[in-house]
């Protein structure tokens, strides 16, 4: 089969059998031959709907080559021409399908090897699970940092930390800390302004001519005026990339694998941006490209002085009425029922206890007003996308699981990270929403711990769903797989695709010189 790449067009999930080479090929691939005659089928993605669609084209390649060289002139329909839609900042790749090799993809779900993972350790079988311990850090007078970890007893093996997405906590990684906790030293947080780092004091003040209604005197942080520790308190990325530093430096004391679901992400690709030194890897579960509404005032300091409130105490008059009313929508128990059952994509995963920590953490008395200010905070300092050309200048590696069926931030994006950075490994699992972590989390935790293990073992431990034995070639494939496992008695199976890696032995010898060269360093200062 013949793969040729296209620009503008966005690419999104196809099952494809183990002969289609991913990626990197370009109208001068070697194995097409002079004059012969090509009809086409372009593979592409709706980003509206998010359903895959086949453009035919009745035209043929010309000028493959020209004098000798190779040309990219490609003669196709407007239909195929205008196919692409641009995404952010770059282009998508796709991959033009000869007709005749379109029925494989269909077909590719009898072809799919299947693979036996091991499900969730399970204490009625006399499995061990790591022992996990709720703590409480005290960055700063009034901040307390709530956080889990597990895996203390691993004192050889390498640190991971979670960070969780937007309205959840460390209690959203269950499932990997006792599992992953067996094998590593494993830390959960919680963002401030969120799951329990909500303040303890009430942030703010009544003016001695204030109203002081009941509804006041209920929610925190509804005061005329700031108490002196939350002057300047803003829940922005900011100041939770900067959380994450001070923890890894006071509490965790090395260089981490760090682990980002959706708002948690971005925090961690933003926080190894600018802290690569402190980051032995990053894996993204569906992060969230996007975060904050208003300019930067370091940024665009006159567009955001247009904007009188950027998420500091004491919340404006208006913006108090604002959250009042949504508040009582957000809070209520259905719309948080009706949101996890929009993200998640399997229905039969239990999700009674997020459902119920989530619906705890709204009644806290300064949930409300931690909302108004993640809301209204500015954007950070570098954008998402900002922060990923930092990472790939800084050599961190970089690991993408997104769940096929979010409805929020579909594969399109992380696809669009993979184009960004080639060499980073991109998993795509179905199904599974926007939490992947916690709908399969035998598949990530399966998936991370190869992974981790590639990463310690300078390459010589093969990829999850790699072989020992596979060259550069096969390296570069898309390929799917049937992960099989077994769930509360029952046999599970959940595919997933696999977007090879690009990279050369000689970037991989410098990674490892590299290496090799900081810990000498590390050890002279």
């Amino acid at each position: 089969m013949e793969v040729l790449t296209f620009n503008n067009t966005p690419f999104g999930g196809i099952c494809l059998d183990r002969k289609l080479v991913a990626g990197s090929w370009n109208l001068c691939h070697p194995k097409l031959s002079n004059g012969r005659k090509h009809k086409l089928m372009c593979a592409r993605i709706d980003l509206r709907t998010g359903s895959l669609g086949f453009s035919q084209t009745d035209k043929f390649l010309l000028g493959f080559r020209k004098h000798g060289k190779c040309s990219p002139s490609v003669v196709t329909n407007q239909k195929f021409k205008n196919a692409g839609t641009r995404v952010s900042s770059g282009n998508y790749d796709s991959y033009v399908i000869g007709e005749e090799d379109v029925g494989k993809i269909a077909a590719n779900d009898d072809s799919t090897t299947k693979v036996l993972i091991p499900g969730l350790p399970d204490v009625s079988n006399g499995d061990s699970v790591a022992s996990i311990s709720s703590c409480f850090w005290e960055w700063k007078p009034k901040f307390s940092v709530h956080y889990e970890k597990g895996g203390s007893e691993n004192v050889k093996s390498p640190s991971v930390l979670f960070l969780p997405g937007f309205g959840v906590g460390s209690f959203h990684y269950e499932k990997q800390l006792k599992d992953l906790g067996r094998d590593y030293r494993v830390w959960a947080i919680d963002f401030l302004g969120q799951g329990l780092s909500l303040p303890v004091e009430n942030p703010t003040m009544m003016s001695p001519d204030g109203n002081t209604s009941l509804e006041k005197d209920i929610l925190w942080g509804f005061g005329d005026e700031a108490e002196p520790w939350a002057s300047d308190l803003a829940y922005s990325i900011d100041l939770w990339q900067d959380q994450v530093r001070y923890f890894i430096e006071e509490v965790i004391g090395e260089p981490v694998y760090l682990v980002g679901n959706s708002l948690g992400g971005y925090v961690a690709l933003y926080f190894a941006a600018c802290n690569p030194q402190l980051v032995k890897g990053v894996t993204l579960l569906n992060a969230t490209p996007f975060w904050g509404f208003l300019p930067n005032p370091t940024r665009s300091p006159r567009l955001a002085r247009l904007f009188p409130w950027s998420g500091t105490f004491p919340l404006p008059e208006s913006v108090r009425k604002l959250t009042d009313l949504l508040w009582q929508k957000i809070a209520d128990p259905g719309s948080i029922a009706d949101v996890l059952k929009q993200v998640y994509a399997d229905h039969t995963t239990d999700v009674e206890k997020v459902f119920s920590r989530i619906l705890e953490i709204t009644q806290h008395p300064a949930a409300a007003a931690a909302f108004a200010s993640i809301m209204f905070a500015p954007r950070g300092q570098l954008s998402f996308w900002e922060a990923l050309s930092r990472c790939k200048m800084s050599d961190v590696p970089l690991c993408l699981m997104y769940g096929k069926e979010d409805p929020w931030v579909k594969p399109v994006w992380g696809l669009e990270v993979k184009k960004q950075v080639p060499e980073a490994t991109y998993y795509e699992i179905s199904p599974a929403g926007h939490c992947p972590h916690d709908e399969v989390p035998e598949v990530v935790n399966y998936l991370l711990r190869g992974w981790i293990r590639n990463l310690e073992s300078r390459g010589l431990v093969a990829l999850p769903l790699l072989d020992g034995d596979d060259d550069e070639e096969s390296i570069r494939r898309i390929f799917a797989r049937d992960l099989e496992f077994v769930r509360q008695g029952a046999k599970k199976l959940v595919k997933v695709q696999f977007y090879g890696s690009s990279f050369s032995l000689w970037s991989k010898l410098r990674s490892y010189i590299k290496s090799r060269f900081g810990k000498v360093a590390t050890k002279s200062g």
